[in-house]
């Protein structure tokens, strides 16, 4: 008798531990898909015009959040730049000389990431897509596929790029940055750009 009644309570218990679950499923989903250095993050989404959660799904594709990282072609940090990339954007926005080591700091990386991904896309006339992809496989094969109509740049068409690694790259970004944008929008440090700063 009290063993079927302490399985009656047990029971109870997880229906509402589930109910609570499902009421806050967000809590979970963050919990699922962390978005760190978001105060860098959203600094520089501000300055530079950009999504927060565009540049956090850049960074989860990228490193996972791993701010040491090189890749075997030389790319560094977070938003894995390369050296002549992050010397590109320093000429273009006036800042500081940098080493490639600076490039491993994440303020740094996701600041030099954040201006390069908002150059990008106001290069391509606010295509969010064609921007991912030339992070991803340079803005010179981007601008090949545009002109030769062997992509056109939508969601409903990524199958048509070239490049399977850059294909697939579009795709993960593309799921983290909707999964962000539905996790995180409702919460008060991510809703007003105006009020990063």
């Amino acid at each position: 008798m009290k063993f079927l009644r302490k399985k009656r309570v047990f029971a109870l218990l997880l229906v509402c531990f589930v109910l609570v679950l499902f009421m806050n499923s967000n809590f979970i989903g963050r919990k699922l898909y962390p978005i760190y250095y978001e105060q860098e993050i959203r600094q520089s989404a501000a300055k530079h015009n950009i999504d927060p959660f565009l540049i956090a799904a850049i960074i989860r594709v990228e490193t996972n959040y791993k701010h040491h990282l090189e890749s075997r072609k030389g790319a560094l940090g977070l938003m894995q730049l390369m050296p002549d990339t992050a010397d590109w954007i320093a000429e273009s926005t006036n800042l500081e000389p940098h080493s490639p080591e600076d490039l491993l700091k994440v303020d740094v990386n996701i600041n030099l990431g954040s201006w390069y991904l908002s150059w990008l896309e106001k290069h391509y006339n606010g295509n969010l897509i064609y921007a991912i992809a030339a992070y991803n496989a340079g803005q010179g094969n981007v601008n090949k596929w545009k002109q030769a109509e062997v992509w056109d740049g939508t969601v409903e068409r990524i199958d048509q790029i070239p490049f399977g690694e850059t294909r697939h790259y579009v795709q993960r970004v593309i799921y983290y940055y909707d999964k962000y944008k539905k996790l995180y929008t409702d919460t008060d440090r991510w809703e007003n750009k105006e009020a990063l700063d």
